[in-house]
């Protein structure tokens, strides 16, 4: 496993360490699972624009729930 050192100031290292108490987690557990999650949401969200991108340039339309079931003549349930 590899190890990964961070520089805080002793009022961060305090804080930390209150938030991993807080949370019922280590200190290192607290900051890698919280790490890894941003950076999740970020690569989430970085990747979806890249879709929608490419989606907007090949010039793709939205259809129409109602269009869609009339595609396979099924009255909508709002009807």
């Amino acid at each position: 496993m590899a190890i990964i050192s961070v520089r805080v100031s002793d009022a961060e290292k305090e804080w930390l360490q209150q938030m991993a108490i807080f949370h019922g987690i280590s200190l290192s557990d607290l900051i890698k699972q919280y790490s890894m999650d941003q950076l999740e949401d970020e690569y989430d969200a970085r990747v979806l624009d890249q879709a929608h991108q490419a989606w907007l340039k090949d010039d793709k339309q939205t259809v129409s729930m109602q269009d869609v079931l009339a595609d396979f003549d099924k009255p909508a349930e709002d009807e």
